[in-house]
């Protein structure tokens, strides 16, 4: 087996064992008697939708999910929207749910569908804030560099929906929840920004986020965070019939990984399933560690694998296209300068990098040479952000589609004996 062709099966045994037909009946219980609907977003929730009925037979509900990973259900309505900038589908399609949700009872259960990606597709402003102030702030947001966890800790604040509002929007009936973690720590109030997960809020905190990225915030978005929020706490009483599971994870998606490179008849090595960070920082601190792990390898030792996960970010310098995946990749091309017998791959699970369709890319000793061949310069792709430009180019992008799932990002070095 060749390292490319290791490579992207790792990637696809990855992106299998979190589809959602494969590893959610295991947690789904019994389908309760009387009333039961389901709702859900993100960029796997029509995949999950789809297995729930698979188990459980139609059912009554709505389901927003990403343009294009809509899948076919007999009950569960499917609603496409934007991703990772909301729009106005979106915006509407939150408004049916939540009316749907209010004709819910005491005996009435509540099967809630979240994955990676329901921040930008459940989408309801608080207060005054209008959809296109929170497009701004979003698009301003995500070219910042700013991690996850502060860009979902400010969509908190501004929502009407999310951090525990979904589940407060349902009660007095049971919500079950399962969750398909895509952040760093899977903690259940990050998937999402924690639509069944009450939080403690803190505004300021947010307008020191903002203020800490450069962002300046739209007036209304200004003012909402200055009056304090209106946070769902914790302990809210309206949460006390929530119960939120996690049905699949990066740690998973990674051991399989591992698993699959010892059959290969190579050393897995896990460096963490929530590494976060600049993609072109993390990048030349892999490339570090590569040469040095190849340099202390004998002539007939087998092979090593680095194997990584979590959501990288990317400052955004200038106009070109790229993503986080496929700027780690040309960073750490760039770092370990064609060195021989190592290679690469670094995919987003879902199977859009950034904005683009384009799951990530793929590099081995004779990038940079294949690049100078074809008159590109890898350094002035990077320095421009065109990292998908870059591979386009060169023949070197990983497009997979639509996965149906979402376990964030996927990275894999393999590291031949010298």
């Amino acid at each position: 087996m060749t390292p490319e062709t290791l490579l992207r099966a790792l990637f696809d045994r990855a992106v299998e064992v979190a589809d959602p037909m494969r590893c959610l009946a295991a947690h789904l219980p019994p389908k309760p008697a009387g009333r039961v609907v389901v709702v859900g977003a993100g960029k796997a929730s029509a995949r999950m939708a789809e297995a729930v009925e698979a188990a459980w037979g139609p059912c009554e509900g709505l389901v927003i999910t990403r343009y294009g990973y809509g899948r076919p259900c007999k009950g569960i309505e499917i609603v496409e929207a934007a991703h990772p900038v909301p729009d106005a589908a979106g915006v509407a399609a939150t408004a049916r749910m939540l009316d749907l949700l209010k004709g819910c009872g005491p005996d009435d259960t509540v099967l809630a569908l979240i994955s990676g990606g329901g921040s930008a597709l459940l989408i309801q402003p608080a207060a005054d804030i209008t959809l296109a102030e929170k497009q701004a702030l979003t698009q301003d947001l995500l070219a910042s560099g700013a991690p996850i966890g502060d860009i979902n800790g400010i969509r908190k604040e501004l929502s009407a929906v999310k951090g525990g509002r979904l589940a407060v929007a349902a009660y007095p009936a049971r919500m079950f929840a399962l969750l398909l973690s895509d952040v760093p720590g899977d903690n259940p109030g990050d998937i999402a920004s924690g639509p069944t997960v009450g939080h403690r809020g803190d505004a300021a905190k947010a307008l020191g986020v903002l203020a800490r990225w450069g962002i300046t915030p739209p007036p209304a978005i200004a003012r909402f965070l200055a009056a304090g929020g209106d946070p769902v706490l914790p302990d809210d009483p309206r949460l006390s019939r929530v119960e939120n599971v996690i049905f699949a994870a990066p740690s998973q998606s990674l051991a399989a990984a591992a698993e699959l490179v010892r059959d290969a008849g190579a050393v897995p090595i896990i460096l963490g399933d929530a590494i976060e960070g600049e993609a072109r920082e993390v990048a030349a601190a892999h490339a570090v560690h590569a040469i040095e792990v190849q340099a202390g390898m004998g002539a007939v030792d087998l092979p090593r694998v680095l194997l990584s996960g979590g959501e990288l970010t990317v400052t955004r310098r200038d106009n070109g296209v790229g993503g986080p995946n496929a700027e780690y990749a040309l960073a750490l091309a760039l770092a370990l300068g064609g060195a021989k017998g190592i290679h690469a791959i670094a995919c987003d699970t879902d199977g859009v990098d950034g904005a683009a369709e384009v799951a990530g890319a793929m590099i081995g000793p004779d990038t940079l040479a294949r690049a100078e061949a074809a008159g590109i310069s890898a350094r002035d792709a990077l320095a421009s952000n065109d990292a998908h430009g870059f591979f386009g180019a060169i023949g070197g992008q990983v497009v997979t589609g639509p996965t149906l799932t979402n376990v964030n990002d996927f990275r894999a070095i393999a590291i031949l004996p010298r």
